[in-house]
């Protein structure tokens, strides 16, 4: 037993009994985002949110305490991702990266922006040329201190 084959129970659970995540984030507490994270095996549950999704997801005693370990971050099979939605975002990233890159450094000075102290927030926007997906990254700036 693993934290890969808790998720994988996990993933076989919410399709067979056709759940939603908004749905599960809300049982949880925590946004959907948040929880789809740690349903995927990339963020760290308490104990009562393991207890949570353990009912939702029937998981035993050892799965829910597998929950509460600190994961192993990074899902990427590959280092150039090949699933085309996730590619869309290397992409931006490379096109943008530096642009986003040089804005937040003439607009905060030099660091980074947080993926620790960091939120998001990703909606449907309604478009008659087509609905929109509509992704809010929030993260605290960091910056580098001298010593």
């Amino acid at each position: 037993m693993n934290r890969n084959d808790v998720t994988e129970k996990i993933i076989s659970t919410k399709v067979s009994k056709g759940l939603q995540w908004d749905a599960i984030a809300k049982k949880v507490g925590q946004s959907k985002e948040w929880t789809t994270a740690l349903c995927l095996g990339q963020m760290t549950a308490s104990p009562e949110q393991a207890k949570v999704l353990g009912t939702i997801f029937g998981l035993t005693a050892e799965e829910q305490k597998w929950l509460q370990v600190v994961p192993y971050k990074g899902s990427l099979p590959t280092p150039v991702p090949t699933d085309p939605l996730i590619y869309r975002w290397y992409e931006i990233v490379s096109v943008y990266g530096t642009t986003i890159k040089e804005l937040i450094h003439e607009e905060f000075g030099d660091g980074i922006m947080s993926a620790i102290d960091f939120s998001m927030d990703i909606q449907r926007q309604a478009d008659p040329k087509g609905d929109r997906v509509n992704v809010v990254l929030s993260g605290k700036f960091l910056p580098y201190k001298q010593y």
